[in-house]
């Protein structure tokens, strides 16, 4: 797995209004794309993401955490998230200040 040490960013903060990006998420957005590596393989088909998203706050909703994220990953990796048919994710409550997001694609067999 890849581990990112960074806040994750709720669903409820991705844009202000009708479809245009909050100043939180444009931000959030470059952050990721930036720590995420060039190199990552993204296997052909039906895909399967595993996470594990570490929050601060124990009232953050697993979900929400979860589309701004994907987002960004068919951003930089160039694929649609609609061939992901399967999601294993896990929340665990950390200190502020050790957020993090772990992550892996694999094909779903």
């Amino acid at each position: 797995m890849i581990t990112l040490k960074i806040k994750p960013l709720s669903a409820n903060d991705m844009y202000n209004g009708k479809k245009i990006k909050s100043n939180a998420y444009r931000k959030y957005e470059k952050t990721i794309l930036s720590m995420l590596p060039n190199e990552y393989l993204i296997p052909k088909g039906k895909l399967k993401l595993t996470a594990k998203i570490g929050v601060s706050s124990p009232l953050a909703d697993l979900d929400n955490t979860l589309k701004p994220f994907i987002d960004c990953l068919q951003l930089k990796y160039s694929f649609n998230d609609k061939r992901i048919y399967k999601i294993t994710i896990e929340k665990d409550d950390v200190p502020k200040g050790e957020e993090f997001i772990k992550f892996s694609i694999k094909e779903k067999l």
